[in-house]
């Protein structure tokens, strides 16, 4: 339990540093650094892109219309979100302004890859059973190679470092299908993979 209590508070440092983090331009047109959140010792850690605009308004993780959409498949698939750790492989909004809005963008590989040591330094810390990477971009960051969402989906598959890991959808691509009978079968198979997520991380 002390040694919980110390990455906890070690984490908490981690994440006042990361408030001040200029390691990209990226920060220069956001808001405020988005961090994980979640208990130290979460058996599942969830990873996904970048904040959206909602999250870095608030300054947390998936409180926008895929976090919306994410409470829904945890709460079908029997997952308590204050038990798990959400965070993202980038920690600032990547945006272009259109007009009053902030239209989101991709980050490229050179932010990805400099927003790695917040991502590195969550994992250590919380030292998660299973890490789930939520769409294509946090699966590459994790599993550090190509990754093909289709053919990996919802099996085992080994991140970096050797930490087991699994890869799904993002939430935010259940929101984009035009069909509302494809959107609820894309929202039941998040839900699915959620509960393998959740039954590998205890077993």
């Amino acid at each position: 339990m002390a040694a919980r209590g110390a990455s906890a508070t070690a984490l908490k440092q981690v994440a006042q540093e990361a408030r001040s983090c200029t390691l990209c331009p990226l920060y220069r047109n956001a808001t405020q650094t988005v961090f994980g959140e979640g208990p130290v010792g979460a058996a599942l850690m969830m990873v996904g892109e970048q904040p959206g605009d909602q999250e870095d308004l608030a300054g947390h993780p998936f409180v926008g219309p895929a976090g919306r959409v994410l409470d829904r498949a945890l709460s079908e698939a029997g997952i308590e979100r204050r038990e798990v750790y959400l965070t993202n492989a980038v920690k600032h909004f990547k945006n272009e302004p259109r007009g009053k809005k902030r239209l989101h963008k991709r980050p490229n590989r050179y932010e990805v890859e400099v927003c790695r040591v917040w991502l590195g330094k969550e994992i250590a810390l919380v030292q998660p059973r299973l890490i789930l990477a939520l769409g294509v971009t946090a699966a590459v960051t994790l599993a550090g190679r190509p990754v093909v969402l289709s053919r990996e989906r919802g099996r085992l598959v080994t991140l970096a470092e050797g930490r087991r890991g699994m890869v799904t959808i993002h939430p935010s691509s259940i929101l984009r299908v035009p069909d509302a009978a494809a959107r609820r079968a894309a929202f039941a198979s998040l839900i699915e993979d959620l509960k393998s997520a959740a039954k590998q991380a205890v077993a």
